[in-house]
């Protein structure tokens, strides 16, 4: 215990952590993994693969009562059949989320045809890998779901600060991951509609928030019938939050 808490100021004092491409004698990228912290801090994200679209649930985290909450979107359409939720730094994953939306206009003109999902995530990674191994830059400091309908299907994906991604059926990221992750495992089920994977993301994050407020929450989805982007309005999630505060 007391090695474990020693050996990150070792590293520190030898300047382990000063620059993204030096590796730590015990092969460690430190800058990476201070980022990977920073998205650890963000607010709550979660996305579910459902019968009838992918949904994406986000905690907006409203840290003063006069902020307009609308203006606020944490849920970003790439294009009408894709979308992306940050947690971490929100102005980092602006530049990725731009990026993404004119690499979709591109392929769209291009090829007349809409960007296939791994295309999309792909493109993202490649720039979050080339920040962990170049000189003057540091790490993206925001871990992205990426989801949407293609020729191949539903498909759902999470990036980290490395580059890395995986599909998930339904994953969360940011500060209430761990608690969030615990009831997906127990409750998810393939084939949920969109009204289900609703309810059962406004259960997980009144778990991983203290007196969870609709307000707080921005919610959308991509609908598997359209192949469009629908943002869920605020009276639909009130009802959600509501019957989940009486035990719904």
């Amino acid at each position: 215990m007391v090695k474990d808490e020693i050996q990150p100021a070792q590293h520190q004092m030898m300047g382990y952590d000063r620059a993204i491409t030096m590796f730590s004698p015990d092969g460690r990228l430190l800058q990476v993994e201070y980022a990977k912290k920073t998205v650890k801090q963000g607010s709550t994200v979660i996305g579910i693969k459902c019968k009838d679209g992918v949904l994406f649930v986000a905690d907006k985290r409203i840290v003063d009562d006069l902020i307009v909450a609308e203006s606020i979107e944490k849920i970003s359409k790439v294009d009408e059949h894709v979308a992306v939720a940050a947690a971490g730094i929100l102005s980092d994953a602006r530049v990725l989320v731009e990026r993404a939306q004119l690499t979709a206009q591109q392929h769209r003109v291009t090829y007349d045809h809409p960007i296939d999902i791994l295309t999309v995530v792909k493109d993202m990674c490649d720039l979050k890998q080339i920040t962990t191994q170049s000189g003057g830059y540091r790490p993206f400091g925001v871990a992205l779901l990426v989801g949407g309908i293609d020729d191949t299907g539903m498909r759902l994906f999470e990036t980290d600060p490395t580059g890395i991604f995986f599909e998930y059926k339904a994953t969360s990221i940011g500060e209430g991951e761990n608690v969030a992750d615990e009831i997906l495992h127990k409750e998810y089920k393939d084939g949920m509609l969109i009204k289900d994977g609703l309810k059962l993301s406004i259960k997980a994050l009144s778990k991983a928030i203290d007196d969870l407020d609709a307000k707080r929450l921005d919610c959308a989805y991509i609908d598997a019938k359209t192949k469009s982007f629908v943002r869920i309005s605020q009276k639909e999630i009130d009802e959600v939050v509501s019957a989940a505060k009486r035990g719904k």
